[in-house]
């Protein structure tokens, strides 16, 4: 009984670790075309949006399906970083973490 416990503490600090890291991880995500760019850390908090270039009123409806579909990216590539990560201490693949 005492071994799970130490067991369980040890993967609790390890658990934190990840924790620690996936905020210090900053990665970018960019539109298809380039004009979006997200900056988000591994633990999914949006460091920077930059929009490139003027903007032109037709160009709204476009610029906000390109930030939707580029911070919809970068949070996909959060979670695979996050898994990974897990993986990496657990041995077990859990996806969606």
């Amino acid at each position: 009984m005492l071994d799970k416990i130490k067991g369980l503490m040890e993967m609790q600090r390890k658990m934190q670790e990840v924790k620690r890291q996936l905020d210090a991880m900053t990665f970018e995500v960019k539109s298809s075309d380039g004009f979006v760019t997200i900056a988000m850390n591994g633990s999914q908090q949006v460091q920077y949006v930059k929009i490139g270039g003027a903007v032109p009123e037709t160009k709204t409806e476009v610029l906000e399906r390109q930030f939707k579909d580029t911070f919809n990216a970068a949070i996909r590539r959060s979670h695979e970083l996050a898994a990974q990560k897990m993986k990496d201490i657990t041995g077990v693949n859990i996806p969606g973490v």
